[in-house]
């Protein structure tokens, strides 16, 4: 089950967020500062964290300069801050996607999928396939002998 951290210190928006999320089949976890989002990413390993940039102790910008690193999670940055120096900032720190407050659910749910689309076909394992000497890379659409010469 697809797993999304949710950080976010308005509970009436994270109980939004979550519920969409639940009825997608989307298992979630929540944290209301920067610090527990911290932890519960090192902790709970998420598929993707939708994170609010107005957080208390630390502010999701911090949040994701840290996340990234040690962790390519993919992020959804969801905030008021629609000002566009804000969202370069965002987009520039490693958010996948960016989305200003009011936002739909149903529209952030939309997004969350297409992120993890993308971002699924990005980690999958490369197909290979080796018959004899042979080593036939798909993805890359290359062909080696054993002796690594390519054909």
């Amino acid at each position: 089950m697809t797993t999304v951290l949710v950080v976010e210190d308005e509970l009436s928006i994270a109980r939004i967020v979550r519920d969409y999320l639940e009825h997608e089949g989307f298992q979630v976890e929540h944290a209301a500062d920067g610090d527990a989002a911290l932890s519960a990413v090192r902790r709970v390993n998420p598929d993707l964290i939708v994170l609010d940039l107005r957080l208390p102790k630390r502010d999701g910008l911090d949040v994701a300069r840290e996340v990234r690193k040690f962790s390519e999670v993919p992020i959804v940055m969801v905030t008021a801050r629609g000002e566009e120096a804000d969202r370069v900032a965002g987009l520039e720190l490693g958010a996948d996607d960016y989305i200003v407050k009011p936002f739909s659910p149903r529209e952030l749910v939309a997004r969350i999928r297409a992120v993890l689309r993308r971002t699924d076909a990005h980690r999958a394992a490369p197909e290979v396939r080796e018959v004899g000497d042979l080593r036939i890379d798909i993805d890359k659409m290359r062909t080696t002998a054993g002796n690594g010469r390519s054909i």
